[in-house]
């Protein structure tokens, strides 16, 4: 059975705003969490980027709900030995109930320390040795390592993860699809594809949870529900690779004019028809996801969680 969430947008919100959408999803009936983690957001617009592994200790002492990152990069902002080490401590704080989902990143937010920006290749490369890296870190023993990307020296995680730490893999592409397949505990991608899910099963996925979300804006007015939508993440609508490449926000901008409101509103749940909102997560369930996190767009967050915890939880479920 598909299990539902709520996805907590770094980008968009505040720390202390986070953390009491957490608490409302709890109460809305939600099961888990899943959170972005990013240095930049993708617009000014959005406004924020807390720093992730903060907001996960608050959200352990919040609410007693699962938390996944969607996504961390343990390649180049943050070496993957100091990403083991936030993943295992944010395992403990949350009693076991913490997933780590990773991917190759974004040029947005990991190219601030000057690094180069890889192809894809390279990038599928250095995640599979990161998370080679983080594996041998998860077990409490020292650590040496010396492969092409990372060196590791005498490392040991001594607040180490009780049990298994899931590390779920993100991919939005056939070879992505299939490296997930290859090296995941689950895949992480975000909209309904079937033929994705399949790469993933057919290259080692089967038996492993498909993860995956999707954004709306629930507004009494449909109309101003497609503009807050269309001002604040329009990025969704980006084409290609733009979503990995572009380097600023401001980049971001630029891309977006191309974005029109008639994309939005084909193609975000907007305004207060329970069934258009019913219908897209829907989607998610009958291509074979186990867990579907919803995001909320914009500042009505109260009467999305009413109408999710009345109306469209209820018709999912029942």
């Amino acid at each position: 059975m598909t299990a539902f969430g709520y996805f907590l947008a770094c980008e968009e919100f505040p720390p202390d705003r986070l953390l009491e959408q957490a608490r409302r999803a709890a109460d809305a009936g939600f099961s888990r969490l899943a959170i972005s983690d990013h240095f930049h957001p993708w617009n000014d617009a959005q406004g924020n980027s807390p720093f992730v592994w903060s907001v996960i200790g608050a959200l352990s002492q919040t609410v007693e709900l699962p938390v996944t990152t969607l996504v961390t990069c343990p390649t180049t902002r943050m070496h993957p030995a100091v990403t083991a080490q936030a993943a295992a401590t944010s395992s403990r704080l949350l009693d076991g109930r913490f997933a780590l989902g990773v991917g190759t990143g974004e040029a947005l937010n990991e190219h601030i320390l000057g690094d180069r920006w890889p192809a894809f290749d390279e990038r599928a490369e250095m995640l599979e040795e990161a998370v080679e890296v983080m594996r041998e870190l998860f077990t409490g023993r020292q650590v040496s390592h010396r492969g092409r990307h990372y060196t590791v020296e005498n490392a040991r995680l001594y607040t180490a993860p009780r049990g298994r730490l899931p590390v779920h893999v993100s991919g939005f592409g056939p070879k992505a699809a299939e490296l997930a397949g290859r090296i995941g505990d689950g895949f992480v991608t975000m909209g309904p594809d079937e033929e994705a899910i399949k790469r993933f099963r057919d290259a080692g996925g089967e038996g492993k949870p498909v993860i995956g979300g999707l954004k709306v804006c629930w507004g009494e007015d449909r109309d101003e529900a497609v503009d807050t939508a269309h001002r604040l993440w329009p990025t969704e609508q980006l084409p290609g690779e733009l979503n990995q490449i572009l380097p600023t926000p401001a980049h971001f901008e630029q891309a977006s004019e191309l974005v029109t409101r008639r994309q939005v509103s084909d193609a975000v749940p907007c305004g207060p028809d329970v069934e258009e909102h019913v219908e897209a997560v829907r989607a998610y369930v009958e291509a074979g996801f186990d867990e579907v996190y919803i995001g909320q767009i914009g500042p009505d967050d109260q009467a999305f969680f009413e109408a999710y915890r009345d109306k469209v939880l209820p018709a999912l479920t029942g």
